[in-house]
């Protein structure tokens, strides 16, 4: 019997989005997260394609907040002395949340096409976990345009603080799942769907 005439038999002739080429049943292919933009949509491009800040001139001033997240991973040892405060710099905690609101009010001097906001509100609040410190950094604005990089801004430079602050005790510290959990202002306002099996942590995402 060839092959063709066997899969016939163990398979229904409609695939539906299934397909079937050369002896194979070929499962459909990945949807795209994301849907293709023209040059001609970015705002960030020029006619020539060059990169180049928005102009929010005429945009509303709203009330803008988002919040990012990071999480550091580390052995349990490691994670026991940032909680005592026996790590070798001192204050793990207290040195990374200052640099994050820190960096926060620099993100414009970092990030090239950032625009420079006048931020009215940041925060870093930080949980020790078994074996990882999770980060959360909230910042605030009434501005013309969004305030997620500053938010993403402090959890990185957070996450990194951290590193810093342990390297000595554990050189295979990483930094992980540095993301905007939630921005709300503008246009749209848009939430992080929780992880499927995520704990319960600091991320308040659906």
């Amino acid at each position: 019997m060839s092959i063709r005439a066997s899969l016939g038999r163990r398979f229904p002739r409609n695939l539906g989005n299934w397909s079937y080429d050369r002896g194979s049943i070929r499962p459909p292919a990945p949807a795209r997260r994301y849907a293709r933009v023209s040059v001609s949509e970015l705002s960030h491009l020029d006619e020539a394609g060059r990169a180049r800040m928005v102009d929010v001139g005429g945009k509303e001033v709203t009330d803008r907040r988002a919040v990012a997240r990071a999480v550091v991973r580390m052995l349990a040892e490691t994670a026991a002395a940032v909680r005592s405060g026996d790590a070798p710099k001192g204050d793990v905690l207290g040195t990374a949340r200052i640099a994050g609101i820190q960096a926060a009010k620099r993100t414009a001097e970092l990030i090239p096409l950032c625009h420079p906001l006048p931020l009215s509100f940041v925060d870093v609040r930080m949980e020790v976990g078994h074996e990882s410190v999770e980060i959360e950094s909230e910042a605030r604005t009434s501005a013309q345009t969004g305030v997620e990089m500053e938010a993403l801004t402090a959890a990185s430079v957070a996450a990194l603080t951290v590193y810093d602050m342990v390297k000595g005790l554990e050189r295979g510290v990483e930094i992980t799942e540095i993301a905007l959990v939630e921005k709300s202002g503008g246009r749209h306002d848009w939430r992080r769907r929780r992880a499927r099996g995520a704990g319960p942590g600091l991320d308040r995402s659906d």
